[in-house]
């Protein structure tokens, strides 16, 4: 039923041309110097074990040898799975200034509030998450702002129509999708090549 609900909401924001006024109030999460030589794109979806083992396993080593090096920039962008993680993604960008703090916390504790049968169930796991987190955020307020919620699904479709995005996570480099298997090594090997 939560992937039915996310679908209906793609496909409402793919046919209605909504434009996303007020977005700009809205910051993409970058890491790293904004003029590096690579660039470094990450579709996700916020309750995708694969996106939290690339947080927890891999983006410490890439931020280690590249993005803090000033080699490379990393951004990151949404593309939700299901409704729970179309709600965390507005949590992420919900007085975000830029940086991934919250956007790192959410995946690097996901066992915490992904918890629940239904919807209303996981909100409740992941607002008390937030306050044991220390996050202030009014979560109401945050996840039924529309600027924020056509940001997030703008991702998913562009994603899907730009790089064919169909499976979370998926690296883009340099313009280029990512096709090998997602590890250090193999991303250390294409990041390499184009230094």
């Amino acid at each position: 039923m939560k992937n039915l609900i996310l679908l209906f909401l793609i496909i409402f924001f793919q046919t209605s041309h909504i434009s996303a006024d007020g977005s700009d109030k809205v910051k993409r999460i970058i890491i790293g110097n904004k003029n590096a030589k690579i660039s470094i794109i990450a579709y996700e979806s916020l309750t995708c074990s694969h996106c939290a083992n690339f947080h927890i396993d891999i983006l410490p080593n890439l931020k280690k040898e590249y993005i803090d090096t000033g080699i490379a920039k990393i951004e990151f962008r949404h593309f939700p799975l299901d409704v729970a993680a179309l709600n965390a993604s507005k949590i992420a960008q919900c007085k975000n200034d830029g940086k991934s703090d919250i956007l790192n916390s959410l995946y690097l504790n996901q066992s915490k509030w992904i918890k629940g049968k239904t919807i209303d169930e996981v909100n409740e796991s992941l607002k008390k998450f937030l306050v044991s987190d220390g996050i202030k955020v009014d979560f109401d307020k945050c996840t039924t702002d529309k600027s924020i919620e056509n940001f997030v699904l703008n991702d998913r479709v562009e994603g899907v129509k730009k790089f064919k995005v169909n499976a979370t996570p998926t690296i883009i480099i340099n313009g280029k999708k990512f096709e090998k298997s997602l590890n250090y090594k193999n991303l250390k090997k294409s990041l390499e090549k184009l230094i």
